[in-house]
This record gives C-alpha cells, structure tokens and sequence, in this order.
C-alpha cells in the first residue's frame, strides 16, 4: 500500500489548528483541498478522523489516536527537513580533541578559524574515546596515543615539553631543587605519558619515600588544580600556555630536566583530505601549531 502522505500531512495541520480553514492558510492551499486529502485519507484508513462543528472540526475518537500517534514523527520529519534547508548555505566541520586540548589549546584559538571562514559551522566534541570513522560523522581528530594507527592519516601537532608547575608562592623564592620536590604534594594526570617516575629518574632522584599526591583523569583537572594551590603538576608547556604565559603557573626549579614527547595526533581517513573544509581546517591548525612551535622553540616555555 503506497503510504498516503500529503493526506496524512494535511490531516496532521488541520487536526493541529481545529480548522479546515486556518490549515488551508498554513499549507497555502484551499479549504476544498484540504477537506479532500482529509476525505482520502479516511477512504483508504477506513475510519472517520473529524467531523464538523460550525467552523471548527473535532477529532473522533479514531482520530485522536491517530493524531497522537502521528504527532512526534511529523515533527522529527519537519526539524529534519529544517537542518536540511539550513545545509545548503552552512557546512559543517566535525573536529574531535581530547578535553584538556579543547579546552586549554583549541578553543582560545578557534574564533580565529571561524572569522576566516564564516560558511562553516564548527562542532567541537571534545573526548578522550578514538573515533570510529567508519561509524561516527567525525572530520578530524585530534588523538592522545603515540601515533600509531594504521590504514589513518597521522600527523603529530607539536613536540611538548613537560614541566613541573605550581602557583606562585607555592614554593619558597628562588626555587626548589628537583629531590626537594617529593615533600610536596604531586599531582598526577593518570593518562599522561609523562609521569613524576620518569621525571624524577631523568633528575636522578631517588624517590623510595612516599609520595604525597592526588590523581586526575583529565590534564585540564591537574593544571587548574596546581592554580588553585593544591600541589605541583608534570604538565605539558601545549596545554598549560595560557597559565604559564599569564604567570598563574610558574616552574619552581630552576633547570628541570627536559620530557619531551609528541602526545598528540592529527588524524583521519586519507581521502577526507579532499573535502575543501577538512584542508582549510588543517592548514590553520598547522599555522597555528608552527606559530606556537616559533614562540616555545623545543616545546619550552618562553
């Protein structure tokens, strides 16, 4: 049975208004035309929907069970087509970061991208999970790992530099040396691919004594807890430019040994390279990327 929609349309706006009258005017027809497409509809149901009182029209009791029924799917239909109609002047460019890059590094930049560009719409989704391009409608990502996957384009971003910081004052004028960090309370990102260990193995200092620490899941929680004053994070100089730039965090030793690693990843399906928003967004990421890479030679705080 071919599914009678323009009826079941019509029929949706008059029941909707309570007026042969008003939906006419709503669906810019006339009223005969909508009495009609209501008339076929009841023909090929085999049911009455409505019936007349003056000018209004009165759903039976059929009809009210249909038009609830009907009611949620009418609307998706219309907000579809509405995103539709609303794709043919806006394009939109789904990027994937992980959270603390989002938040620390893209977002402060992103209004540069979206002056630039005033025809795209930009989705930022920001989370640690890797995309699943043949399953999720993600355009580029941003990826935490160490580069390795296969069948994808892969680029690095940026060689990091981490370092100790803390909140000014945290520790006494003129810095600690690096042994004298294991009386404080560290901070640790769970997830970071520089750990106290390591740094403090590059320090030669002997750490057999028990840390004091807290532990988060996300870089972005570390660096805003070192601001607060709650310890001494091992952060990227990538995600903690604007607090190290601002002096909101500071390196309390005076020649820390260097960590540096490249953590994070341009990725996506080689031929999405092709699509005109994809190779926009890259070159300004990669503008973006060397301008930083200019003012932090090495991955260094300047």
């Amino acid at each position: 049975m071919q599914l009678p929609i323009r009826s079941i349309w019509v029929f949706h706006a008059a029941a909707r208004a309570g007026s042969i009258s008003r939906a006419a005017e709503e669906l810019s027809v006339t009223p005969s035309a909508v009495s009609q497409q209501i008339q076929a509809l009841e023909t090929q149901l085999g049911v009455s929907l409505m019936s007349r009182m003056g000018r209004r029209v009165v759903l039976t009791e059929a009809g009210e069970r249909y038009f609830a029924t009907i009611t949620d799917e009418i609307e998706r239909i219309a907000e579809a087509t509405g995103l539709i109609r609303g794709y043919r002047s806006v394009t939109t460019l789904t990027v994937r970061a992980t959270p603390t890059l989002s938040n620390k590094w893209l977002l402060p930049r992103l209004a540069g991208f979206m002056d630039a560009h005033p025809d795209l719409e930009i989705r930022l989704d920001g989370t640690n999970e890797p995309t699943d391009f043949k399953r999720e409608v993600v355009d580029v990502e941003i990826r935490h790992g160490d580069g390795r996957w296969p069948g994808l384009f892969v680029e690095p971003m940026a060689e990091e530099a981490f370092l100790p910081a803390c909140a000014p004052g945290h520790v006494p004028d003129g810095g600690v040396e690096p042994a004298d960090l294991v009386a404080y309370r560290l901070i640790h990102s769970v997830k970071s691919q520089a750990q106290w260990s390591r740094w403090f193995g590059l320090a030669g200092v002997d750490t057999a004594e028990r840390w004091r620490r807290v532990l988060f899941d996300r870089s972005h929680m570390a660096i805003d807890a070192a601001v607060s004053g709650m310890g001494i994070a091992l952060e990227s100089t990538l995600m903690m430019e604007k607090e190290l730039a601002t002096g909101r965090l500071v390196c309390p030793v005076a020649d820390p040994p260097g960590v540096r690693l490249v953590t994070q990843w341009i990725v996506c399906p080689h031929d999405q390279l092709r699509q005109r928003k994809v190779r926009l967004f890259l070159d300004w990421l990669r503008a973006e990327r060397d301008a930083w890479q200019q003012r932090h030679p090495g991955g260094m705080a300047a």
